[in-house]
């Protein structure tokens, strides 16, 4: 059977190569002057115990059925933690045997639908900012104090109602996050690592193609091939209401969806971020609800 070679594959070992070096991995020096940063193809195959030859197959997809020794091999040589060595088990699985190729995903209004009880469930949360994204990060529904938040999305045309072209593009809800830079990488990182597990699926080509058009700053992080899979945590706003206070979020899969996520957000109870968060939703009571079916 034919074997898929896949870019992404080679990108990404290299990038992981390229911030290893020889003294990093316990290797002596191979002269001083070095054309390339980094771990060489060879160092590399020398530390994963394969050929020099197999190796550079292996990094450009075309080694056929790789071994669960060899990648394990490569990731322990490259010093990967557990969520590049996830992106890598998925790159690795996408060059494997063509498979025939599945249904279409739904695209559009269809894809954008959510279960009417996720809705109530969302609108349920009046003090709790709340909404409902896939791995693509497109924000699929939301309820009013997670508008309050960042931007009024029933404004916005739905192919903008993305997390990442949020943080990257849309300058009003940009300007919420104290530690920018941060959340960008963080959010850039976990479409890198959905990426993976849906090698092809031309919605992320299409989203990376508008990031990378719309942003430098995208385009500098993008090419950095950080991936990560990272699914609670706390970060700082800036709120023109409020000014700056702290939320923890959580990500949590629905039940007949692996591929959503309801994402809430919480201040810690009797913080001043709480009672900013309470003001927040004070003001936002009397506005409509902007988790209203999605056209």
């Amino acid at each position: 059977m034919s074997h898929r070679a896949t870019p992404a594959l080679g990108a990404f070992l290299r990038s992981r190569r390229a911030r290893l070096t020889p003294q990093d991995a316990g290797l002596s020096k191979y002269g001083e002057r070095r054309r390339v940063p980094g771990l060489r193809r060879e160092e590399l195959a020398q530390l994963a115990g394969v050929s020099v030859d197999y190796y550079v197959r292996f990094e450009q997809g075309r080694a056929a059925n790789v071994s669960d020794t060899v990648v394990d091999a490569v990731a322990a040589a490259l010093r990967l933690d557990r969520d590049e060595y996830t992106h890598l088990r998925d790159l690795v699985r996408a060059t494997g045997p063509a498979r025939p190729i599945p249904a279409p995903a739904p695209q559009g209004a269809e894809a954008r639908q959510v279960r009417p009880g996720v809705r109530r469930l969302l609108d349920s949360m009046a003090d709790t900012p709340a909404c409902v994204t896939n791995w693509r990060t497109d924000i699929l529904a939301w309820n009013p104090l997670y508008a309050a938040l960042f931007t009024d999305f029933g404004a916005l045309p739905p192919e903008q109602r993305n997390k990442l072209w949020m943080v990257f593009c849309h300058q009003e809800a940009r300007s919420r996050f104290v530690d920018w830079e941060e959340k960008s990488r963080c959010l850039a990182s976990c479409l890198r690592m959905g990426m993976g597990r849906h090698p092809g699926d031309p919605a992320y080509v299409e989203l990376i193609a508008q990031l990378s058009a719309g942003s430098e700053d995208f385009r500098r992080i993008w090419a950095d091939q950080d991936v990560s899979d990272k699914r609670h945590g706390h970060f700082a706003l800036r709120h023109p209401a409020v000014g700056r206070f702290t939320l923890g979020y959580e990500y949590l899969h629905l039940p007949d969806d692996q591929d959503r996520f309801l994402i809430t957000y919480t201040a810690e109870p009797g913080s001043p971020s709480e009672a900013a968060l309470r003001s927040i939703a004070r003001q936002a009571g009397h506005r409509p609800q902007a988790g209203a079916p999605i056209s």
